[in-house]
This record gives structure tokens, C-alpha cells and sequence, in this order.
């Protein structure tokens, strides 16, 4: 294969790209600048600032759940909690004890 023969498939091979880049794009709604770096169009229209909005309230709410879950999830596990509960199991079982031994004596 000759030189100019690899330069005209490489130029068809390229040409073929472009192509499909432009149809790919115009479906999504992509323009480019000078550049040729993609530019994607706003939105206009009502219905996608409510969607947009309604999905900013949701992610709020969601990221306040996992704040709560995350909560839940290690303060029970943190070595102060274990501590603590170590030393309610003690004095409960303590408190236990000694009503134990009174009951046994009388």
C-alpha cells in the first residue's frame, strides 16, 4: 500500500467520524463552537426548570436521609458508644446485684 493510498483512507476513515459525530450530536442538541468543542444548548422550556427544580428538592431530601443513616449507622459503632453502653450494662447489672442479695437474705 502506497503512501497516498493510507493519507485517502485515513482522510475517508476521518471524514466517515465526522459524519457520524454531527448526526449524534444534532440528535442530543449539541452544537460546537470555533474551537469544535461541544456546546450543549440551554433549556427553555417551563416544564424542564419545575423537573430541574423537583429533582433539586429530591436530592436535598435524599442527601438529608443519608446524613440520618450515616448517624445511625456509626454512632453505635463508634468506641465512645461502645463505652458507654459497656458501663450502663455494668451499673444495670450492679443494681441488679444487690436487689438480688436482699431478696436472698430476707
Amino acid at each position: 500500500m502506497s503512501f497516498w493510498t493510507a493519507a485517502v483512507i485515513i482522510v475517508a476513515i476521518w471524514g466517515l467520524v465526522q459524519i457520524y459525530t454531527r448526526r449524534h450530536d444534532r440528535e442530543l442538541g449539541v452544537t460546537r463552537d470555533e474551537d469544535g468543542n461541544p456546546v450543549f444548548a440551554p433549556r427553555d422550556d417551563s416544564r424542564s426548570a419545575a423537573e430541574l427544580d423537583t429533582a433539586r428538592r429530591e436530592l436535598d431530601d435524599l442527601r438529608e436521609r443519608v446524613k440520618v443513616l450515616e448517624r445511625i449507622a456509626t454512632d453505635g459503632n463508634t468506641s465512645d458508644a461502645r463505652e458507654r453502653a459497656r458501663i450502663a450494662a455494668e451499673i444495670e447489672a450492679l443494681r441488679a446485684l444487690p436487689a438480688g442479695r436482699e431478696e436472698k437474705s430476707e
